[in-house]
């Protein structure tokens, strides 16, 4: 299954028939971004209150987020029929005839300047018609079109989850960066902090005690289950990457408890010195990776 980015764009121009009443043209688009949940906005001619229901539970069924903007725009030539207002056109034809009539005067009917008079022209609405063969027709259109939505954002989900899976491998690598210079840092913050120690106790100590106290506050410096931490959540990433479907919200929860993980690391070892300047850099380059991640991951469905 593919995961789905909450971008995407789809529309489709239509023309249906009507006999001899010529035909009705529309156009059909879907246009979606990133949102927390799934918000649905409907911009379509009044008098569709059925279809808008039809729609949203469409989308509703297809989609699981993302702000989801729908927008039926018709061709409003297209719902009319020309035609002329015959009883004024002849009350103008009768008055024009009368006047020549009764003055003497010559000269014939201009259909053009009676045409001009006003409200001479007028449409024959056939709403109620068009409505129906709109609603019926744009019912069928909205499937594929959504299908064809669909495909766009599964396109820009895979191209995200490249994205993220070169993330994953940076993130591998400083994990595995900071595994190789974690003995050594261990050794030399032991060393640093029994030398401290030594110097403040003087002459008379429990040499022991003292070693005891410092393997004690080393361990707590340890960073080994933060790294183990850290891997267990890359791959549980790979995994929901791989398995697809709606993992947006998952992944980022994944990215939260590793960014907890090294912000730890970065606790623990700061101000050993030495190769602990080398874990700080590391640590750091993880947070940066993390928080691009998290800009990804925002447009996933």
């Amino acid at each position: 299954m593919p995961i789905y980015s909450m971008t995407g764009f789809a529309r489709v121009q239509v023309q249906v028939p009507k006999g001899d009443q010529g035909q009705l043209n529309y156009t059909l688009s879907l246009k979606s971004v990133n949102h927390r949940f799934l918000d649905v906005q409907l911009r379509i001619p009044n008098g569709l209150d059925a279809l808008e229901v039809e729609l949203r539970k469409a989308l509703k069924d297809a989609l699981v987020r993302g702000h989801v903007d729908l927008t039926l725009n018709v061709d409003r030539t297209t719902q009319q029929k020309a035609g002329y207002n015959r009883e004024l056109v002849a009350g103008y034809v009768a008055a024009f005839t009368a006047a020549r009539d009764e003055f003497g005067l010559t000269g014939e009917v201009d259909l053009n300047a009676v045409l001009r008079m006003p409200g001479a022209m007028q449409s024959e609405n056939r709403g109620e018609d068009d409505l129906a063969i709109l609603a019926d027709s744009v019912g069928r259109q909205i499937a594929p079109l959504l299908d064809e939505l669909k495909t766009m954002r599964a396109r820009e989900g895979e191209s995200l989850a490249a994205i993220l899976n070169i993330t994953l491998d940076k993130l591998t690598d400083a994990t595995k960066g900071v595994e190789e210079v974690r003995p050594e840092i261990e050794q030399r913050f032991q060393d640093r902090l029994a030398q401290r120690l030594l110097a403040a106790t003087g002459p008379e100590f429990n040499r022991q005690r003292l070693l005891e106290e410092v393997a004690v506050m080393v361990e707590r410096s340890d960073v080994s289950e933060e790294l183990a931490r850290m891997h267990t959540h890359i791959g549980h990433f790979r995994q929901l990457l791989d398995s697809g479907g709606e993992v947006g919200k998952k992944l980022d929860f994944l990215l939260q408890e590793m960014n907890r993980e090294a912000n730890t690391m970065l606790s623990k070892t700061g101000g050993v010195g030495g190769k602990g300047t080398r874990m700080t850099e590391l640590g750091l380059a993880m947070k940066a990776e993390i928080e691009k991640a998290r800009e990804q991951i925002q447009n996933l469905e």
